[in-house]
């Protein structure tokens, strides 16, 4: 446990129930959805995928690499939490931000507990802007507070951030480091003494409810942020065209589309440079997720201006409202 972790524990409840709880012999089991929630890059997608086990969300140190909501599910000890890792709350700029506020607002009405992470190391009043207390003004569900990043600041900062947000969100933040799995067991003991009772609500063994083919597209996405600079990997939506299980090696056809010609060419590069590193860095990260050998086709379209207009965000398979919540 860091310094940090114990400058805050005194705050952490050490007797939360974390399973089946009842009388004797009528074991009781607790489930629900936790919205995970904040700001842009607070690194709800690392933490997503810390307390499933498993990669399901894209990370990346830019921020806003979540476009679309990623469902994860963590079943133990009697308790199964369905995490709905959303996109950050944001001032909307165009079309295709509106889609992903709407997503994470939609996310947080079906939310019975919403994970509100914070990053440690920004400055309190950027966290709590107006979009996020818009968003959280929306949920009666009550709300968990990781504080994360801490492996990132000292212990003394990480102490007063916590009693500013404590006063702010009457919840006491809970100390985490996704990337280093720091904090991780109190975060789920709070998580689960807030759930309600109730059955499970999908098979134990899932871990997921998104299709092979969206975690595909998302691991060349991934891929596009690592890769490019600038605006190129806001620029670009990935979707799977062709899938086929009987071949050996599996067969993948992925297409990349940007909003123009001239982006084409720089995903492409010089003599299909670019478009060769693209295709095995993401075949490499696609063929671990499998567990199989892949042979991955990739294509890069222009799509021009799909950020703006609806038609083009609904056949990618964005949700588009219609109104801005």
């Amino acid at each position: 446990m860091t310094d940090a972790t114990e400058a805050l524990a005194a705050g952490i409840p050490d007797d939360v129930p974390g399973g089946v709880t009842g009388s004797p012999g009528e074991p009781v089991t607790r489930c629900g959805y936790v919205t995970i929630a904040g700001r842009p890059n607070a690194g709800k997608s690392t933490l997503l995928n810390a307390l499933v086990g498993e990669k399901l969300s894209i990370v990346s140190p830019r921020a806003q690499t979540t476009w679309e909501r990623v469902t994860g599910i963590r079943t133990a000890g009697g308790v199964q939490m369905i995490f709905l890792d959303t996109p950050g709350l944001l001032d909307a700029r165009d079309l295709h931000q509106k889609s992903m506020r709407a997503a994470a607002h939609e996310a947080l009405k079906e939310a019975d507990v919403v994970l509100f992470v914070v990053d440690a190391s920004r400055e309190r009043e950027e966290v709590i802007s107006e979009p996020v207390v818009e968003a959280l003004a929306e949920t009666r569900a009550p709300v968990v507070v990781a504080l994360n990043k801490i492996d990132t600041v000292d212990a003394g900062f990480v102490q007063r951030h916590a009693q500013w947000f404590q006063a702010r969100l009457g919840a006491v933040p809970i100390p985490v480091s996704a990337t280093r799995g720091e904090g991780l067991d109190a975060l789920v003991r709070a998580l689960e003494e807030a759930l309600p009772e109730g059955p499970f609500l999908y098979p134990e063994e899932d871990l997921a409810l998104q299709s092979v083919r969206f975690f595909v597209a998302e691991l060349v996405r991934e891929t596009v942020f690592e890769q490019f600079e600038d605006e190129i990997p806001y620029a670009v939506a990935t979707r799977v065209e062709e899938f086929r299980e009987d071949q050996d090696p599996l067969y993948i056809s992925v297409v990349v589309h940007v909003e123009r010609e001239s982006q084409k060419g720089i995903v492409v590069g010089k003599g299909g440079h670019a478009i060769r590193r693209l295709g095995m860095a993401s075949r490499r990260k696609i063929e671990t997720f499998l567990g199989r050998p892949v042979y991955l086709d990739l294509w890069v379209k222009p799509l021009k201006g799909w950020r703006r207009k609806r038609h083009h965000l609904q056949r990618l398979g964005y949700r588009v409202p219609d109104e801005e919540p």
